[in-house]
């Protein structure tokens, strides 16, 4: 119930709530290599990401049943995240948490808040200014060959930069399959690998994202012990903005937070 009062939240705003004018000139993020065009086509009708102002989904942890719902503005990249005991906020100059930092178990509140929409949006946030996708020799995963491609980002890209992803290519439907990445956000010299596994793709208004993911501990080209699985409900994707209000730090019960 509380799922579904909060993705109907978004809906109304995108109602209410009209976009400015759009530019005649194409949008530079369609320009992609032509290898990485394929991998974005399968996935499906993508300029519609390009396009599109606010973002939203339900997401559930496998292992606690815990729900968090997620809002994004695609351009600014402000979040917002409701969660059962917190609310989490980036409102385009600080992250936020609500009603205390102590709600909030995780090692760091900015590393969390738009992680798993960075998972979920993969392969089409890729098109972001500033990354660079490029075909690179194929990679193992437990025996199988898959195609890949590597992704690096410019220096003022994020906050984690350094970081490494390799995205593999499923050879039956050519959507991504896997996801190989580092994550120096703690830790700038870490070149530990995770995997990350997407299966059970679901159509969402012309684009295709993943049901499930689940997070893997990665060595020798092989998958060990499960990390993490997540699951995904009630994607929307609108071509209007949501209002900057959604954003905001509550004036009471909220902290700045790292």
């Amino acid at each position: 119930m509380k799922i579904s009062q909060s993705i109907l939240l978004l809906t109304l705003l995108s109602l209410i709530f009209a976009c400015g004018q759009k530019s005649s000139a194409p949008d530079a993020r369609l320009n992609q290599p032509e290898e990485f065009k394929k991998l974005l086509d399968a996935h499906g009708n993508w300029e519609k990401w390009i396009d599109g102002r606010a973002f939203s989904f339900a997401m559930v942890h496998e292992t606690n049943l815990a729900w968090e719902n997620h809002y994004i503005d695609l351009v600014s990249r402000k979040v917002r995240i409701d969660a059962d005991t917190w609310q989490i906020g980036n409102d385009g100059e600080k992250v936020w948490i609500s009603p205390n930092r102590q709600a909030f178990q995780g090692s760091s509140v900015r590393f969390y808040h738009n992680l798993y929409f960075y998972f979920f949006s993969i392969p089409y946030i890729f098109t972001d200014p500033g990354v660079k996708v490029e075909k690179t020799e194929n990679k193992l995963v437990n025996g199988q060959s898959y195609e890949a491609f590597q992704v690096s980002f410019a220096e003022n890209v994020g906050d984690s930069p350094k970081d490494t992803y390799f995205m593999l290519v499923d050879p039956e439907t050519g959507r991504l399959a896997w996801l190989l990445y580092t994550v120096t956000f703690f830790d700038k010299a870490n070149t530990k690998t995770n995997a990350l596994k997407y299966e059970d793709y679901r159509d969402a208004g012309g684009l295709v994202f993943p049901r499930v993911l689940t997070g893997y501990q990665y060595e020798n080209d092989s998958t060990k012990r499960i990390s993490y699985q997540v699951s995904f409900s009630d994607v929307i994707l609108v071509d209007e903005p949501m209002e900057d209000e959604l954003f905001s730090m509550p004036e009471k019960n909220a902290v700045v937070a790292n």
